[in-house]
């Protein structure tokens, strides 16, 4: 079947203009802290006006329809790569992509203006996207999550690097004279292949974006905004699966109730900005003491409670003395101690609200003895 390849190089480009204006959208909606979509939809932008370049060839001089349309198709496919790097929060390769760029165009000026020839051309171009596609590909599967949007994404690439490289090797018995535009079944999938991996690949990175959106709204539905730590309601969440496995399993599970000491005064002292540092501060010396299996979550106000997988009392109290010392030992102002109570799960405790009155029991004990102390269950069976 015959297809118009100048035909189909238009269509790309207006699929590749929608695909922008879309992605120009989400960048205006998301949350900042989706970093990428500027650069993927400008990306879209400069291959949209690459493509209507290129398809006027023979309408307009050479330099706009060649130079100017091939150097675009190039810095979009650059800019795309820097927007996956940004996306997940990589160093982006500007300065390298910008250079190789630029080193190229006196090249593709000289080969267009000076010395016409198509085959020099193709080979300087399939070279430059070989190095763009398969870098890309290259990053998102390293550092990309495993999801449809990434197998979409790195498909679309590979697809391109392969028939970039094919091109490439095709193209050393091109004549001087040749053209895009010739009919041939070769110039035909190069083209097809073309345009069908760069909407598979803007397709892919608005997939990506939906991905990180929904992960975060869910974070920030299980999180504390503040401190980070898990909310009351999924760290009882955590808490009652792990008391599930232990009941499976008989592997005893142990939660300390953690409060900072005289906490009110911070706050009348130094003022609520301070008490909210002292808070996050906490947290992040507490989970740097805590196992990759732990999790702290915070109960309410300056009351935390961290739970411990597959942890005996014993041992839960070693963790509990080891958070109570950093933080007694911590030079930063104002200082702040804390109290900690301890309980281990048991046999006969049918909901994780029994574990959790234990160790707020003898939280009550470390305070009434004096506070900055360990304190557990008198009797654990």
């Amino acid at each position: 079947m015959s297809i118009d390849v100048r035909t189909v190089i238009l269509l790309a480009g207006i699929m590749g203009g929608m695909m922008s204006v879309v992605l120009f959208f989400m960048r205006r909606n998301y949350p900042p802290t989706i970093r990428g979509l500027g650069e993927w939809a400008t990306a879209s932008a400069l291959i949209f006006v690459s493509t209507l370049l290129l398809g006027a060839r023979d309408a307009i001089p050479d330099l706009f329809s060649v130079v100017a349309g091939n150097m675009l198709l190039l810095a979009g496919l650059a800019l795309f790569h820097v927007g996956s790097q940004r996306f997940l929060a990589l160093p982006p390769w500007t300065r390298l992509w910008a250079g190789l760029i630029l080193a190229s165009l006196p090249v593709m000026v000289w080969y267009t203006s000076v010395e016409p020839h198509y085959g020099i051309r193709v080979l300087l171009m399939s070279l430059l996207m070989i190095l763009l596609t398969a870098a890309h590909a290259r990053t998102i599967m390293r550092h990309g999550i495993r999801s449809l949007a990434t197998f979409l994404c790195v498909a679309a690439l590979l697809v391109q690097t392969i028939a970039q490289t094919v091109r490439f090797f095709s193209a050393f018995g091109t004549t001087p004279d040749s053209s895009l535009f010739i009919l041939s079944p070769t110039q035909t999938y190069f083209v097809t292949t073309y345009a069908f991996c760069m909407l598979l690949l803007c397709i892919g990175v608005v997939l990506m974006a939906t991905d990180k959106l929904r992960a975060e709204f869910e974070h920030l539905a299980s999180h504390d905004s503040l401190t980070g730590t898990l909310t009351r309601r999924a760290l009882i969440d955590a808490c009652e699966q792990e008391l599930e496995r232990f009941r499976r399993k008989g592997r005893a599970m142990s939660l300390l109730m953690v409060d900072l000491d005289h906490f009110k005064t911070i706050n009348d002292t130094w003022g609520h900005l301070m008490g909210d540092r002292v808070l996050t501060d906490f947290c992040a010396r507490v989970s740097a003491l805590l196992r990759r299996p732990d999790r702290l979550g915070r109960f309410g106000g300056e009351e935390f409670v961290a739970l411990l997988p597959e942890t005996s009392a014993e041992e839960a109290r070693i963790v509990a003395e080891r958070i109570r010392a950093e933080l007694e030992t911590a030079e930063d102002q104002p200082r702040c101690t804390v109290s900690i109570g301890i309980a281990t799960s048991r046999s006969d405790d049918a909901t994780i609200d029994a574990v959790l009155a234990r160790a707020d029991a003898a939280l009550y004990r470390a305070k009434d003895a004096g506070r900055n102390r360990v304190e557990a269950v008198l009797q654990e069976r």
